[in-house]
């Protein structure tokens, strides 16, 4: 047909070269147009050379035959680019964490992140063996019970030096109900000060001669199903002389095993920092994330730490033999400190692993340095080291789809906040590891997130834990403004029979859904025209289009997802089944 049209044009039947390629390109391939354009190109020519050559008619007719021979020709034996892969989702539910499922966003959409809501503080670190260094806090829900883990550890700041030595590093154990209200109960495992009434749950030189660093520990309920009943829980804990990490275990997340009496990853990590492992539902593995140097020496004999604060990652079977390692890569991120990683599977969409890195800043000293909070102290504790009183830390999120590929937001998830007492500081805002579902404040709204990140480190009897919250699946949206716009999906198969959102609009917002083939094409009766309004301002609601919201008949078959969004924010999508 585009030939037929061509011809016509060349020939003077009454259409202009340029209205027959702008009807022709609406519908065809980009290679298509491109040979269309350079034959336009070429004809052109050969028409000119005949208005001033006349005698050159039959050059301009031959060469028009000629050109039309070869369009015809590399259109029917030209090859298609290759499809785009379909993306299997099943019914599974998927974030915009990352770009992974964005084809494209139109109009006035983009994606936004959202910062967490500061709420109560949940902990106080304030008995005579815990103080104002305690940190690197281990959080997860087993059950009907919360449980936390984090290093007891105290810093008392004087004139020129920094007493770290009263007394040892300890792990310690806190649990809730209901992930907002902590207790600690009092063990009876471990000795601090001549008394077992305590909440310590692993301290130092109790598995002779493992030189075992109970204060920096990472624990998890272990989700492998072929764990054994002894092995329930697992903890991983930074060792010295070898330097390097140790995988322990425990039957009821109090009472600790070695589960070896040789280091893991020995030799290939700084460690001096929260490292943690975990299992992978997804590759039915383990996966662990621990602290390098970019450059330098660290080891047993030589430390002389240079370059940048990283991290590395590594995969097991059994966390004894891990695989070869890999340092973590970015999307379109700087060169950063990252002191801890933080990195899990999201617990509601286990394929994305999401991290919550702590980022490091040592702004020196200048005017508005002075001006954060506790001057003094801050002066104090620079006395002996100087980044101690003009570092900042806060809370970085990102998220990956194959544990070594990450989409890190360059803005601040969790920031030092206004300024307040015991804030703005080194060691603020290290995000615990890892979120929770918890109840509400508001009666009647649904379930949300909640996370917990450190303050008051350095100062006071001890340092404190504060909660935030966030919705369930809220670290990011596709977010439109009042002018509209819309995001269309990569080609994706799904499972089930109804489509779910997590959404939120204004009054005077709405948010459509349309689904086509894979090749852009409409599906009747499920275009955006079809699809019956959304508004309003929740994590489950049920897509319907023209009443109907029975999907099933499109299962199995590659799709694409088209949102049209005003005033909105889309969270996360999932079919299934009910």
């Amino acid at each position: 047909m585009a030939t037929l049209w061509y011809s016509k044009t060349l020939f003077g039947c009454g259409q202009r070269p340029r209205w027959v390629l702008r009807r022709w390109t609406a519908t065809s391939r980009p290679w298509q147009v491109n040979l269309l354009e350079s034959l336009v190109m070429l004809t052109s020519t050969a028409r000119l050379a005949s208005r001033l050559h006349t005698t050159s008619k039959n050059l301009y007719v031959t060469t028009v035959v000629v050109f039309c021979c070869l369009i015809v020709a590399q259109i029917t034996t030209k090859k298609a680019p290759a499809e785009e892969p379909t993306l299997e989702i099943g019914s599974r539910r998927e974030l915009f964490v990352d770009g992974g499922l964005i084809d494209r966003l139109d109009g006035n959409v983009r994606l936004q992140m959202h910062r967490p809501i500061p709420r109560e503080v949940a902990i106080v670190h304030d008995a005579p063996w815990e103080g104002t260094g305690s940190g690197y806090h281990s959080i997860f829900q087993d059950g009907p019970m919360y449980r936390m883990y984090y290093k007891a550890w105290h810093l008392d700041a004087q004139k020129g030096k920094l007493n770290s030595n009263r007394h040892p590093l300890y792990c310690c154990y806190a649990e809730s109900r209901d992930g907002i209200h902590w207790q600690k109960p009092k063990l009876g495992i471990h000795e601090h000060d001549g008394s077992t009434q305590n909440n310590i749950v692993a301290a130092p030189g109790t598995h002779p001669p493992l030189n075992v660093d109970p204060g920096h520990p990472a624990v998890f309920r272990d989700e492998n199903p072929s764990a054994a009943p002894d092995a329930k829980y697992k903890a991983i804990f930074r060792l010295s002389n070898p330097n390097g990490l140790l995988p322990f275990k425990s039957p009821d997340g109090l009472h600790w095993s070695p589960m070896t009496d040789k280091p893991i990853l020995s030799g290939i990590g700084a460690f001096d920092s929260q490292n943690l492992a975990f299992w992978d539902p997804t590759i039915g593995k383990y996966r662990a994330y621990w602290r390098i140097f970019t450059a330098g020496v660290t080891n047993d004999k030589v430390w002389r730490p240079a370059g940048i604060r990283a991290i590395r990652t590594a995969t097991s079977d059994d966390l004894m033999t891990w695989s070869k390692h890999q340092d973590l890569k970015y999307e379109d991120s700087p060169d950063e400190q990252l002191y801890t990683n933080q990195i899990k599977p999201y617990f509601r969409a286990p394929h994305i692993l999401i991290g919550f890195p702590t980022r490091y800043v040592d702004r020196g000293w200048s005017s508005s340095m002075k001006q954060l909070p506790e001057l003094d102290h801050r002066q104090l504790r620079a006395s002996s080291t100087p980044r101690y009183g003009t570092a900042i830390t806060e809370g970085l999120l990102m998220a990956s789809r194959d544990g070594v590929t990450f989409k890190r937001w360059n803005e601040a998830f969790l920031r030092p906040g206004i300024q307040r007492p015991d804030t703005w500081h080194y060691g603020h805002q290290y995000i615990a590891w890892h979120v929770v579902e918890t109840k509400s404040s508001l009666p009647g709204a649904p379930n949300e997130l909640s996370l917990y990140a450190s303050e008051s480190y350095w100062t006071g009897k001890g340092s404190a834990l504060r909660r935030y919250t966030l919705r369930l699946d809220g670290f990011v949206s596709v977010s439109g403004s009042a002018a509209g716009g819309e995001l269309r999906t990569k080609p994706v198969s799904f499972s089930g029979k109804q489509l779910h959102l997590n959404f939120a609009t204004s009054a005077a917002g709405t948010l459509r859904v349309g689904i086509q083939k894979a090749d852009g094409s409409a599906i009747p009766g499920f275009g955006i025209d079809d699809c019956d309004e959304l508004f309003g301002d929740t994590v489950d609601r049920v897509v319907s289009w023209k009443g109907s919201a029975d999907v099933s008949s499109l299962a199995g078959q590659p799709l694409r997802l088209r949102f049209t969004l005003q005033d909105a924010e889309l969270y996360s999508f999932q079919f299934s089944d009910n």
